[in-house]
């Protein structure tokens, strides 16, 4: 049988490694996405990771039965069942406070680990212990590279975004130089913020930092780790180390509770960074203003990619309109609160 917690379930203080314990334990913040768990918990299990590892699974109530399939396939799996969605921080969290490695290893459920990751990782870094987190290469299913880290945003990146903005050409360097300008995937290099889909740190670095910030809903927590962790140790980006990356899959599925959460996360990030009052409430308005704009953009172009035959882009731009409806119709204050 799988070792099952259910919630409420708050524990504030990490248990201490284990001396004969695992060596790295593997968190996983689950929502939903039932058979990409089940292929990441298979690539962990059934191939040789060269290292000790765990695997702690934080459940956010998930309803397509994912955390029974856990208990019933996985029974190596310290499994907790959340009675409610508590995000990704907070879940990211309970997995850390009862896991017992030296290391600990957060990674997405769309994720694919291949042989032998976490041996690299350890060996990385008992290499580097002046380091402060790790992050692999990630590569799509499709086999091109993922972004697998970025610079920190800027105000002026995100207006970039909006568009009433967008279309005069303000803002776009920043913009590009925050999403992918620096961006090499063959090349070793310590980085400002690493994808959020696979991070390696010690225990100690994680207590040190304070573990993830639960201000943190669905997005933006990655760059706020990164952040923070800098502060102790630099943050690399390990391009020996490769793991096959989905991406966006909780995101897509449950667009009404992602996207808005998104939007509240990059607020509190730059309040966070010391963003001025001024600015801050100049950066809500503008994204107050454009959200029914881009909606409209949205439905308009699902509508036509529909009539011109591209069914799969259709769909994604009607995602985009149900998240933004969602942010106007549920969020909106949440938004001018953060």
């Amino acid at each position: 049988m799988s070792q099952v917690r259910t919630a409420p379930f708050e524990p504030r203080v990490a248990r201490p490694a284990v001396p004969d314990g695992p060596d790295v334990s593997v968190c996983i913040a689950n929502w939903n996405c039932i058979e990409l768990l089940r292929r990441c918990l298979q690539s962990l299990f059934e191939q040789d990771q060269g290292a000790r590892f765990e695997v702690i699974i934080a459940d956010n109530a998930s309803t397509d039965g994912a955390a029974d399939m856990v208990a019933a396939e996985f029974p190596d799996v310290v499994l907790i069942r959340n009675a409610e969605n508590y995000g990704f921080a907070r879940a990211s969290n309970q997995a850390a406070a009862v896991a017992t490695g030296r290391f600990l290893f957060f990674l997405n459920n769309d994720t694919l680990v291949p042989e032998h990751t976490l041996r690299r990782f350890l060996d990385l870094a008992e290499a580097n212990p002046g380091a402060g987190m790790f992050g692999p290469r990630l590569r799509g299913a499709d086999g091109e590279f993922q972004i697998s880290y970025r610079r920190r945003p800027t105000l002026a990146a995100l207006l970039h975004r909006i568009a009433l903005l967008r279309w005069t050409g303000l803002f776009r360097r920043a913009y590009y130089e925050y999403r992918r300008d620096t961006f090499d995937p063959m090349k070793a290099r310590e980085v400002e913020v690493l994808m959020g889909a696979a991070v390696f740190l010690s225990r100690t670095v994680f207590d040190r930092v304070g573990r993830w910030d639960e201000a943190y809903w669905f997005g933006v927590e990655d760059i706020d780790l990164s952040t923070q962790v800098s502060r102790f140790g630099p943050v690399l980006y390990a391009a020996s180390v490769e793991i096959v990356h989905y991406g966006r899959a909780a995101g897509r599925t449950n667009i009404n509770f992602a996207a808005p959460n998104v939007a509240i996360g990059y607020v509190h990030y730059f309040r966070k960074c010391g963003t001025g009052p001024l600015a801050l409430f100049a950066y809500k308005a503008l994204v107050t203003i454009d959200a029914p704009l881009q909606l409209t953009q949205k439905l308009v172009e699902a509508v036509w990619r529909r009539a011109t035959g591209q069914r799969a882009k259709a769909h994604n731009s009607l995602v985009a309109a149900r998240g933004l409806w969602a942010f106007l119709r549920r969020e909106l204050l949440r938004f001018w609160k953060a």
